[in-house]
């Protein structure tokens, strides 16, 4: 549906086109993409199932990272069923209000994951930088506080956005041109001055993602001027236990900024690219996480090779 141009009016629903130019094979590519989407789930499940079932991951790292694993497999449902629905029913049409839903639990979801892995980069800090008061600084009672800090800042920052998009006419097209509800992409449909949701926009990602990204950075630095202090063998070990949030660091904050600097310089609607790029933003770090965890983290990958192996017995037997 188009709503006539030169009558403001409230759109009453969205059309999410999917992939533009790639409509004859996106069910076809609804095959990887649910697939991967399983994996996801599959891998930050079993990451959970981990952590809550060993008792020596009962840790403020661990846990975290169970945090992590929740947000991800939140951020990816909360696409991926709609997204599979377009291209295998073309199911196009969205709700309005879902439409705002979903757009707020994106953003609000990556927001919070953002402070997660601050979180967990505080952890790294005064775990290796000051190694006496780890356990009295980040006891689970306030790894907790920490966690519903995250969530409450996440929501906070974000809830002011489905409002700012309430409050604003449609009188041009409601074909959006991702396959799931973004707010750089909806408030480009408005015929009206979209600047307080531009400027707000800024402000939400200098105060999240770059705040959080700078103070990360800043907290890496110090490790690495504690680490080069150690000996060789305890530079190993203290480097061994940042790897793999160095990676998920990279795998959320990567291709959030390559998807925010493309909404901002994209000048064309139809294009694959951000599409693409968004696509890779919610799917990619949720399926990438358990296994750089897996892989990395010795607890971990011993847990789950038991874990795997008792599987095997039992069918053997």
């Amino acid at each position: 549906m188009v709503v006539p141009t030169g009558n403001e009016s409230s759109a009453t629903y969205f059309i999410l086109i999917g992939l533009p130019g790639l409509e004859e094979a996106q069910f076809w590519l609804a095959f990887p993409l649910c697939s991967l989407y399983l994996i996801a789930v599959l891998g930050n499940l079993m990451i959970i199932y981990i952590v809550r079932t060993e008792h020596s991951l009962h840790e403020p790292m661990y846990i975290f990272l169970c945090m992590l694993s929740g947000l991800d497999i939140l951020i990816s449902t909360s696409s991926m069923p709609k997204m599979m629905a377009i291209f295998w029913f073309n199911s196009t049409t969205i709700q309005f209000d879902a439409c705002l839903v979903q757009m707020f639990a994106i953003h609000s979801l990556s927001g919070m994951e953002s402070t997660v892995l601050l979180a967990m980069a505080f952890d790294r800090y005064v775990a290796i930088c000051h190694p006496l008061r780890h356990a009295t600084v980040l006891t689970l009672p306030r790894v907790a506080k920490i966690g519903m800090a995250a969530v409450v800042r996440g929501a906070a920052l974000m809830a002011p956005l489905p409002v700012f998009i309430k409050q604003l006419p449609f009188c041009r097209s409601n074909v959006l041109s991702h396959s799931y509800c973004l707010h750089q992409d909806v408030m480009k449909l408005a015929c009206a001055d979209i600047r307080v949701n531009v400027i707000y926009g800024l402000i939400v990602i200098i105060s999240a993602i770059g705040l959080d990204s700078l103070l990360i950075s800043f907290s890496y630095l110090l490790i690495l001027k504690t680490v080069l202090g150690l000996t060789r063998e305890a530079q190993a070990k203290a480097f061994g236990t940042c790897v793999s949030h160095v990676c998920a660091v990279f795998i959320f904050y990567v291709p959030f900024i390559g998807l925010s600097m493309v909404h901002r310089f994209s000048k064309r609607r139809d294009s694959l690219l951000p599409v693409i790029m968004a696509n890779i933003y919610l799917l990619v770090p949720p399926v990438l996480n358990p296994i750089v965890y897996g892989v990395k983290t010795k607890q971990i990958r011993q847990r789950i090779l038991r874990l795997f192996h008792v599987t095997t017995h039992m069918t053997d037997s």
